[in-house]
């Protein structure tokens, strides 16, 4: 069944049944008002707008498809939508929520920087959004956020709306970027075990007696599939747990590899090149002196 498409806040509103937005460029909606359609079934949107919710106090059976962690917060479960993205979720006609969804289009950034700063907030890019659990104290500072503007596009719009609201939304995922950092450490059980995985997967890797010319080397995408993650989320927990990106473990573990290779074999520079999933031999060779300040012969060499 093809994904329900909303293209305007407006048109979001009627389907909820509730009055027209006060500004049809953003609005905040009560999750006191959402209401899943009669029947147990599986609904997929698609908005042409960004979408921030805040859900707490659930009632009656639920399933989202942003998650796949247990948390250890139990309540105030933020999630992230950006246009286009496809957002799914089953409920049954018991379902009550509270909360509030911050709608946003994004024609109301145009000619602001935010217009060009959102898209690095990684929380919108992950291909499986991972939801962001709040403690009381950070749920209050969001929602005093969201509350002021609420408040601004309520108020007389002059000259000045624009710019204050887009600084609120600014604040608020400002803020919620810093959450979501607190989340990898303090969730740090969890987190150290998916590093431990990844350190497995790499080493069973370079380890192995495939041959890595036909199987290439690993990639963020592949390593993030093994793990049943999206490639952005194991990212940003592994920076925020070693300082190191996902390809930044892969390289590191590759220069491992390749020392060993270099001193404990005659192979060829080219050889190994190719033996450690490279086409272009001079691309190992650079990478390996980015890396360790000796080119592989000069390594090689330090041995005899």
């Amino acid at each position: 069944m093809e994904p329900y498409k909303i293209k305007t806040i407006s048109q979001y509103h009627q389907v909820l049944g509730i009055a027209k937005p006060e500004h049809p460029l953003v609005s905040v909606i009560s999750l006191d008002e959402f209401k899943p359609p009669a029947g147990n079934s599986r609904i997929s949107v698609v908005f042409d707008f960004y979408l921030v919710t805040l859900k707490r106090n659930l009632d009656g059976a639920i399933n989202y498809t942003y998650g796949q962690q247990t948390y250890d917060f139990n309540e105030g479960v933020m999630f992230f939508i950006a246009p286009k993205q496809v957002f799914s979720f089953d409920a049954d006609h018991n379902f009550k929520s509270t909360g509030w969804m911050l709608l946003v289009d994004p024609d109301f950034l145009w000619g602001t920087s935010l217009a060009k700063t959102i898209k690095h907030y990684e929380f919108f890019n992950y291909s499986t959004n991972e939801a962001l659990f709040l403690s009381d104290k950070e749920e209050k500072t969001i929602a005093g956020i969201t509350q002021l503007i609420e408040q601004e596009y309520h108020a007389n719009i002059d000259k000045f709306s624009q710019g204050l609201i887009v600084a609120q939304i600014e604040l608020l995922l400002q803020y919620c970027d810093r959450f979501y950092n607190r989340q990898f450490l303090t969730r740090k059980i969890a987190s150290v075990q998916i590093l431990n995985r990844v350190e497995n997967i790499l080493s069973e890797y370079f380890n192995s007696d495939d041959d890595v010319i036909k199987t290439g080397s690993p990639t963020v995408q592949s390593i993030a599939g093994a793990l049943n993650i999206s490639p952005t989320y194991l990212t940003s927990l592994l920076k925020a747990l070693t300082g190191q990106t996902t390809q930044q473990h892969i390289h590191d573990k590759l220069i491992e590899k390749a020392k060993e290779k270099l001193s404990v074999t005659n192979l060829s520079i080219s050889e190994i090149a190719y033996e450690l999933g490279f086409e272009h031999p001079p691309s190992f060779s650079k990478l390996f002196k980015s890396k360790t300040n000796l080119s592989p012969l000069e390594f090689r060499a330090s041995f005899n």
